[in-house]
């Protein structure tokens, strides 16, 4: 079953407590180009990004909590690719959280193969003793043609609703915010920067999505 909203709990004990007790708080955001900021390639927009957003979100809701919020995506890159650098990059963060965002990119790769690397982080994850929120798809312009390349991204946020299941970990369903908020063709034109890359407002639907894992305490 997907982990409800106490999977969190424990991080948020820590996150809710003062001075001198407290401790810094790490969250990973791992991922392909949209974790990165990319909006119109090459322009990074960091500070519109949805780690920057969910960093300013939980800063509002724990304001005695010492919390870094880290960027470890790459642009153009797979889950393949994000688990062959897991461990040196991710876990050696220490995190308390991490966020998988790899979908928009793994159709190059298909869905056999996203799995294998999605199951490897989150098992890496899980026996590292790490709370884990999978990401479904933001949409992206293969919306507009319904092309074979929509029909694949829908079929990726599928495999990663079966893992979070599976693995009994968090799930932010980014490709469901956007499905809510998106009625034609034109709404998605305030929602894409890019043919393949939210805009600050998409980018404030993923943050949302993942903050709802996060209530003040």
């Amino acid at each position: 079953m997907i982990a409800d909203l106490h999977y969190l709990d424990p991080v948020l004990d820590e996150m809710a407590a003062r001075w001198p007790d407290n401790r810094t708080i790490s969250i990973v955001c791992h991922g392909h180009s949209v974790p990165s900021g990319y909006f119109a390639t090459p322009f990074v927009n960091t500070f519109e990004a949805y780690p920057h957003r969910l960093h300013r979100i939980l800063k509002e809701r724990f304001p005695f909590a010492v919390l870094n919020v880290i960027v470890t995506g790459i642009g153009g890159e797979d889950a393949a690719q994000g688990a062959q650098r897991f461990a040196g990059d991710v876990l050696n963060h220490k995190p308390d959280v991490i966020t998988i965002d790899y979908a928009l990119n793994d159709r190059r790769i298909g869905l056999d193969a996203a799995r294998r690397a999605w199951e490897n982080m989150i098992c890496a994850a899980q026996d590292a003793g790490k709370k884990v929120i999978l990401l479904t798809p933001t949409w992206d312009s293969s919306y507009y043609t319904q092309s074979e390349a929509w029909e694949q991204l829908k079929a990726h946020r599928e495999q990663i609703l079966e893992l979070a299941d599976r693995y009994h970990v968090g799930l932010a369903d980014s490709f469901a915010q956007f499905e809510r908020n998106i009625h034609t063709p034109e709404d998605l034109t305030q929602y894409l920067s890019h043919v393949n890359h939210p805009s600050a407002l998409g980018h404030q639907l993923v943050a949302a999505e993942i903050a709802k894992y996060f209530p003040a305490r």
